[in-house]
């Protein structure tokens, strides 16, 4: 196992919370993840830290290529874009708040790595999806915010978006799968996968943020 860096958040994708507790529990399947938060907010270990559990896949976050040995994985249930994708319950979120935070704490993990499975794997992934609540977490110091105020538009070409959105730690070797995935994280209410003047403002306060110490 490498240090733990990353917390990588998803949901499970099928039809109810047993059907994906027996799939991660079964070697067959080849998934796995630390822990599961079901809708009424019981959380099941389902890996010991300690052990690396098979939850990112081909993944990739600002270098990190075996995203898997550097995060804790959890699994939320939820339906998912397939079978009825609906918000996450409260129950739920008040379950997995303190869990994050007890995570991020004995591991000493920045926000900026408290990530979603479509970010470490945007061609593939769209996890934990655009209802999850990121800002409620953010207003915990669990996850970065989303830019908001005055934001100005850098005007960079498609080109220059896509080499800071790398910069930031997306893969963009599918440049429309990478936008459509940073969309999903920081403007949910419009996924377009289209660069436009509204994201380049967001990356580039992101950015900004970082390059002057922030946020981790």
């Amino acid at each position: 196992m490498a240090p733990i860096s990353m917390l990588v958040l998803h949901y499970t994708g099928m039809q109810d919370a047993p059907s994906a507790i027996d799939w991660l529990a079964n070697p067959a399947s080849k998934v796995s993840a630390h822990y599961v938060v079901t809708e009424d907010g019981q959380i099941i270990r389902m890996v010991d830290e300690a052990n690396r559990a098979w939850h990112a896949g081909r993944a990739h976050w600002r270098g990190i290529k075996d995203v898997n040995s550097a995060s804790i994985g959890i699994e939320i249930v939820n339906p998912g874009h397939e079978f009825g994708y609906r918000p996450f319950p409260e129950e739920q979120m008040s379950a997995l708040i303190p869990l994050v935070a007890e995570i991020v704490d004995r591991h000493g993990i920045p926000r900026a790595n408290v990530v979603g499975h479509s970010d470490v794997a945007p061609a593939r992934k769209q996890d934990p999806g655009e209802l999850f609540d990121w800002q409620r977490l953010a207003r915990v110091r669990l996850a970065l915010p989303i830019p908001d105020g005055r934001l100005v538009d850098p005007y960079w070409s498609d080109g220059a978006f896509l080499l800071a959105l790398e910069r930031f730690g997306y893969d963009i070797s599918d440049g429309r799968a990478a936008t459509t995935a940073f969309q999903r994280r920081w403007r949910p209410g419009t996924i377009t996968g289209e660069i436009d003047g509204e994201c380049r403002a967001i990356l580039f306060s992101l950015l900004l943020d970082r390059d002057a110490g922030r946020y981790r």
